[in-house]
């Protein structure tokens, strides 16, 4: 009885329509597995026929909840590509390009929707947002930056850019930095638009909501804040973390999730209902995040642990501890912070990174219950921001001597650069479009 008590307690309670998901993805999986077993009872001599394409009738005639799988694709707002499965085969070195210009630690970037091109941003005093060709490598755009005190006489930022996002259509570019100032960037011109103002600490996470200009942003100053770009305007202000806010993201919903540092949180809000939802597993602070899907997130801590969450869950689906191992003399050691992550929308693979000298991918196994490390990719020095292109083909990954955000230590062979890795896919099970695109 206590234990069912338990499991009741950390059940989250679930809208009619979550519920509908839910029981949806639960039908999918069983499909998948069924499917798998069948593969492997095939004998050698099998052609590996592909099944027949899904039915409406037929599915609901097995009792599925939404029709079919196609239907499932249709209310996450993409194409029924969850149940595609990637086998990613480890780069060549020598083919993996890294794109200098930044003088101080890269801290963040973005890939352009059509993923052309890169935009970053870092510690640097004079290059503040680099705008960067995929395809040349060629640096498009330089916006000229100052240190502190000079905001007036430059177009860029005076001090420390710490996050950065780009709207789904590619229009606007957010910048955050640790004078709390937020700006907006026409992405085309790189000519400076707007100013938000109004966190009272720095700015250190933001994402535009998909398909639309709002955008959320949060802060040191421990609280998430909603804005409308195109309008220039200020919505609302939201309060709940105990500490500093790490990271943000955010997908179609009008929610988004956040990393709360050393509080042990990771929240999820609900923008109009003006409420929130608190999950805790991590032992140490909290310093990044992202959603994998509009059901499952991803989280990073400084204990060397990554959580794969569901957002009906309070706990972590999946915890893999001292993901990036150790550092440190024996009887010294300490696992090494997981400083960055990335997962490549609506699929089953992540990318995590620390300083241990190398990016590793992960799949998101068994339903998104389990995490299964997949490759390492050799990197020297601080992995401060990772992002997948969106059709899946590249990685792209920010580096630094330092950490993003501070300074407890200098890895001096590393080079403050941007890295652009090649990824190589199989698939298991195919898909009418891109794994990325939604």
């Amino acid at each position: 009885g206590r234990r069912r008590r338990e499991a009741a307690e950390e059940e989250v309670e679930e809208t009619p329509q979550e519920k509908k998901l839910r029981l949806a993805k639960q039908y999918l999986e069983e499909l998948r597995q069924l499917g798998e077993s069948r593969r492997s009872r095939a004998s050698p001599g099998d052609t590996g026929a592909q099944p027949a394409p899904c039915s409406l009738s037929r599915c609901r005639s097995q009792g599925a909840v939404l029709g079919c799988c196609c239907a499932w694709g249709r209310v996450l707002g993409g194409p029924a590509h969850l149940l595609l499965f990637l086998q990613v085969q480890p780069p060549d070195p020598a083919r993996i390009r890294v794109l200098r210009g930044h003088q101080l630690p890269v801290t963040c970037l973005v890939i352009s929707p059509d993923d052309r091109f890169i935009f970053s941003a870092s510690k640097d005093g004079s290059l503040i947002k680099c705008k960067w060709e995929v395809d040349s490598g060629k640096r498009l755009c330089v916006v000229p930056g100052g240190k502190k005190g000079t905001e007036e006489r430059h177009l860029g930022h005076a001090s420390q850019v710490l996050c950065m996002a780009i709207s789904s259509d590619g229009k606007y570019l957010a910048t955050g930095d640790r004078n709390k100032l937020i700006m907006i960037w026409d992405a085309a011109t790189c000519k400076r638009l707007h100013i938000f103002t109004g966190h009272r600490d720095a700015v250190s996470g933001l994402s535009f909501r998909k398909g639309t200009h709002q955008l959320y942003s949060a802060s040191h100053d421990r609280c998430v804040k909603v804005w409308d770009v195109a309008e220039n305007a200020y919505v609302e202000t939201l309060f709940g973390h105990q500490d500093v806010i790490t990271g943000l993201d955010s997908l179609s919903r009008e929610c988004c999730v956040t990393a709360g540092g050393r509080d042990g949180t990771v929240r999820l809000w609900k923008i109009p209902e003006e409420s929130q939802l608190v999950f805790s597993g991590h032992q140490g602070s909290i310093d990044c995040i992202q959603l994998i899907n509009e059901e499952h997130m991803v989280s990073g801590a400084d204990d060397g642990s990554v959580a794969l969450w569901g957002l009906t869950k309070k706990k972590p689906l999946a915890l893999a501890r001292q993901a990036h191992g150790e550092q440190g003399t024996q009887g010294l050691q300490q696992p090494c912070w997981i400083s960055a992550l990335a997962a490549l929308r609506n699929s089953d693979l992540l990318a995590t990174g620390s300083h241990s000298g190398s990016v590793k991918l992960w799949k998101c196994g068994e339903g998104f219950r389990k995490l299964e490390h997949l490759l390492d990719i050799p990197l020297v020095g601080f992995v401060n921001s990772l992002k997948f292109s969106a059709a899946g083909d590249f990685l792209v990954a920010g580096i630094g001597q330092e950490h993003r955000l501070g300074r407890w230590w200098r890895i001096k062979e590393a080079k403050n650069s941007i890295c652009i890795i090649p990824l190589k896919q199989k698939t298991t099970a195919s898909s009418p479009e891109s794994p990325g695109s939604s």
